[in-house]
């Protein structure tokens, strides 16, 4: 269950965030990123974090990580990205030659794998892990004000990680931890909570913020935008049957309800239109029936007729618009802000600094400790690269982001560092 604790409503006329005390009913699913089922819980791996609000306008999902920031910036790079993750096709061998290379020819994921072989990588369990919307996106209130917002789930329970030899041994001794750390503590009526902060930019601010307000490789400032609270978030009841209500549950970033907008986010506008086309082949066509992603609050109204596995088949009434017999209107309440542009459109590369905010980490956030912990996670995976090439070219990367950074990782692998 959602509850508003400090209205939004000067920010947004999404009614699940007005009025404090406003409760919502909603589904959160943690899970792995890149392991398969059956991989343990532990291994170093990004946490999905995806939410989904049943509200009375219809469902909204965020649909994130438990990092702030992602590996790319652009989505036309995500197959490749994916593809350098796969398994070699002749050995069937993870390969490490084949992941740094990807990542030596893309300095902005310089940012997510610092965060990923720091001790942040491998979290403790589920309920102490944060959550973040990963995207940039728009809220829009009653007067039609944009502000652009990121949305951070910070946990009750507190910041919880394990180092790599611990991980290590979780793996073996209870491969399952994260899974049933979580059931038994809500089981228990140790319910997990997290609470819901934004950033808020005004409209105005975007164009002159001092990185791409959109790239999703970035943070922004909380010095520049605060964090502000919304509400909480419980976790009370676990699935009756985890197959019908986790396996079968299907998100995307596409599903808003008025008053939450999409931004000019280049993954973001990557990813709209690419999740409903996944769930359709996952679940079937009519995924949005089944009863977890069913947005039972809410009046279904898409005048969708006579489809593959359709049920219901909204009545007799017309099913399109205009029409002369009482049939489906035009709702201009629901449309989008309007959104001034200028100059030519096309492809661009996203022109931000990508050493400047790992630095930030490496210098100001990490401790001594946190420091030692990167060095050696990485050194094992980028020491079992065979190609000498992609090492250096990894080792001039860190450099950049700090001179230590890459001469203790040099010293680490045993590879000289040419920079």
């Amino acid at each position: 269950m959602f509850e508003v604790t400090d209205d939004m409503s000067a920010y947004t006329k999404a009614a699940l965030f007005n009025g404090t005390g406003k409760q919502t009913p909603m589904f959160l699913r943690l899970s792995s990123v890149a392991g398969k089922r059956g991989t343990p819980d532990s291994v170093r791996d990004p946490r999905g974090f995806s939410v989904k609000f049943y509200t009375e306008e219809g469902n909204y999902d965020i649909v994130g990580n438990n990092t702030p920031v992602f590996f790319i910036n652009d989505p036309i790079k995500f197959p490749n990205f994916i593809q350098s993750q796969k398994r070699d096709p002749a050995t069937n061998l993870t390969d490490p030659n084949q992941i740094f290379d990807f990542w030596s020819h893309s300095p902005e994921a310089l940012h997510q794998i610092t965060i990923l072989f720091s001790d942040r990588g491998t979290p403790y369990s589920y309920r102490h892990i944060n959550g973040y919307g990963s995207h940039t996106f728009k809220w829009v209130n009653a007067s039609g004000e944009v502000h652009f917002v990121k949305y951070h789930f910070k946990t009750d329970q507190g910041i919880k990680n394990m180092t790599n030899d611990e991980n290590a041994e979780m793996a073996k001794t209870n491969p399952d931890h994260h899974t049933k750390d979580l059931y038994d503590s809500i089981e228990n009526g140790d319910h997990p909570s997290w609470t819901l902060y934004v950033q808020l930019m005004p409209e105005k601010d975007e164009a002159a913020y001092k990185y791409d307000s959109f790239d999703t490789t970035k943070v922004w400032s909380h010095k520049d935008y605060p964090l502000i609270k919304v509400g909480k978030m419980t976790l009370n009841r676990n699935p009756e049957n985890y197959h019908a209500e986790v396996e079968q549950s299907a998100f995307s970033p596409s599903n808003f309800v008025p008053g939450i907008e999409p931004s000019n986010d280049k993954m973001l506008q990557g990813r709209l239109f690419s999740y409903p086309g996944a769930q359709r082949h996952r679940l079937g066509g009519n995924y949005q029936q089944i009863p977890i992603n069913c947005p039972y609050r809410a009046k279904v109204v898409n005048e969708y007729r006579d489809g593959i596995v359709t049920t219901g088949n909204q009545g007799k009434q017309e099913n399109y618009e205009p029409n002369s017999h009482g049939g489906p209107t035009q709702d201009s309440s629901v449309a989008w802000a309007k959104e001034e542009t200028n100059g030519q459109c096309g492809r661009y590369a996203i022109q931000n600094d990508h050493f400047e905010q790992p630095r930030g980490l490496w210098n100001n956030v990490f401790s001594d400790t946190d420091r030692d912990h990167l060095i050696k996670n990485l050194a094992g995976p980028l020491s079992a690269v065979t190609n000498k090439d992609i090492q250096e070219k990894m080792l001039a990367l860190f450099y950049k982001i700090d001179p230590s950074y890459g001469t203790r990782l040099s010293e680490a692998i045993g590879v000289p560092l040419k920079q």
